[in-house]
């Protein structure tokens, strides 16, 4: 029996729709990575971009579990001498709380060409408001 591989031109994506109102960080994002990256679905090909496009709504709204609220940083480096930046999570929610998705979902996927195009298909919003709606996207029960 022959394995047939499934070309680029026969890739159907779909849209949804994500609620984050009181789920937790890491659960949520590992689900939104694996609907990114395809796995879901039964002609799966790690080599390819098969996965969705994802909108998530209310971001602001995500949970953290302990006492991360308070504790967890992020991590950044300009690459110059003495050039790192150290953001609270608080202090993320308050001003970007798209990036708190975003930046989960992207430590989920490969890092490389095909990591960088399946983040592509992830928007976040902080509200409920989203400018998608054309697309008629499926709500997602995570």
């Amino acid at each position: 029996m022959i394995t047939k591989t499934i070309k680029a031109s026969e890739i159907k994506k779909d849209w949804y729709v994500a609620d984050a109102d009181g789920k937790v960080l890491g659960r949520f994002a590992s689900e939104i990575a694996q609907i990114l990256r395809g796995k879901h679905k039964p002609d799966y090909s790690p080599n390819m971009d098969m996965g969705d496009f994802v909108v998530v709504i209310n971001a602001d709204k995500v949970k953290v579990s302990g006492n991360k609220e308070k504790d967890k940083t992020y991590f950044r480096h300009s690459g110059y001498p003495g050039g790192t930046t150290f953001t609270e999570f608080s202090h993320m929610r308050r001003t970007y709380p798209e990036r708190i998705i975003e930046k989960a979902v992207k430590g989920m996927l490969p890092k490389n060409k095909l990591g960088r195009a399946i983040m592509k298909h992830l928007k976040v919003y902080a509200g409920e408001v989203h400018p998608h709606s054309a697309q008629e996207p499926k709500r997602l029960d995570i």
